[in-house]
């Protein structure tokens, strides 16, 4: 990916980093796929979106595996479903996590973009390899 500014310098970086807008952010939350939708797919890193499900490769909560509730742009962190902490007066909240230390397993595909998008990055989607199967099919029948 690109650098989000021309300059080298730490303290520019940073503010680049913090003050990026959303559609640059939408790209800074991603993860990487799993080995075996790495092959599927032939792409090595989405961006994280809500339903996707994904294994929690670093900290306390290493090895978890669960869906996306929330992916907070702002803070540039994902919610996963039953990764919480208990406050101080013992109600749960979820504990943020970078997407940097998930690795997505499952892909949400019900929206339309996303699937454009493993299209445009040269992926076959379920829905197009169903229709070469079945014309493959249909050339090794005649």
């Amino acid at each position: 990916m690109a650098r989000l500014t021309a300059s080298k310098q730490p303290r520019k970086q940073r503010k680049a980093y913090f003050q990026a807008p959303l559609h640059r952010r939408q790209k800074l939350v991603s993860a990487p796929l799993s080995r075996e939708l790495r092959e599927k797919y032939g792409v090595r890193r989405l961006p994280v979106r809500k339903g996707d499900k994904v294994r929690i490769m670093r900290g306390d909560f290493k090895g978890h595996e669960n869906k996306v509730v929330r992916v907070d742009l702002k803070r540039y962190v994902i919610f996963v479903d039953g990764v919480t902490i208990q406050k101080a007066d013992g109600t749960p909240v979820f504990r943020p996590i970078h997407p940097s230390n998930v690795m997505i397993v499952e892909l949400n595909l019900d929206d339309p973009w996303r699937k454009k998008l493993l299209e445009r990055r040269g992926a076959k989607v379920e829905g197009e390899r169903k229709e070469e199967e079945t014309e493959e099919s249909k050339e090794v029948a005649e």
